[in-house]
């Protein structure tokens, strides 16, 4: 599995939308390398990586599944709006346990880091965050 792209869901997780939303294609970075861990760091960071992964994937699985029937529920011949907010409640709830999730797995990257190459993985975070605009921002602009 390819380690640099833990960047790229991290960096997308942390907000409400889905990680394929970005205006631009920024290329995946192989973090190993761009932190320039020691083989010692590297190890840890691949025992790291599995299960987060997992459950970001599976975690953004769940949340497309209740936006498709959220949309569906806005879209209906006679919206009902305890369904609607029904199904925000839930998208809400999955999105802070994944924010919580993305917490805790940058807190675990932290600890295996030293101060540059923390100071690297914040600066490569905070740069792509001011890339980003949702797929309802892109559709709704002029």
């Amino acid at each position: 599995m390819n380690l640099g792209i833990i960047a790229t869901v991290v960096f997308n997780q942390l907000r409400p939308f889905p990680p394929h939303a970005n205006t631009t294609q920024t290329p995946p970075v192989n973090l190993p390398d761009y932190l320039q861990l020691s083989n010692e760091q590297r190890q840890r960071w691949q025992q790291l990586e599995p299960v987060f992964l997992q459950d970001i994937a599976a975690n953004w699985r769940e949340i497309r599944k209740h936006r498709e029937t959220l949309v569906r529920h806005i879209f209906a011949g006679t919206p009902q709006r305890a369904a609607i907010d029904a199904e925000q409640a839930r998208i809400a709830a999955l999105q802070d346990a994944q924010q919580q999730r993305v917490i805790s797995q940058l807190l675990a990257e932290r600890d295996l880091l030293n101060e540059s190459q923390r100071a690297r993985l914040m600066a490569l975070l905070l740069s792509r965050y001011e890339q980003e605009a949702t797929k309802e921002e892109l559709l709704h602009r002029d």
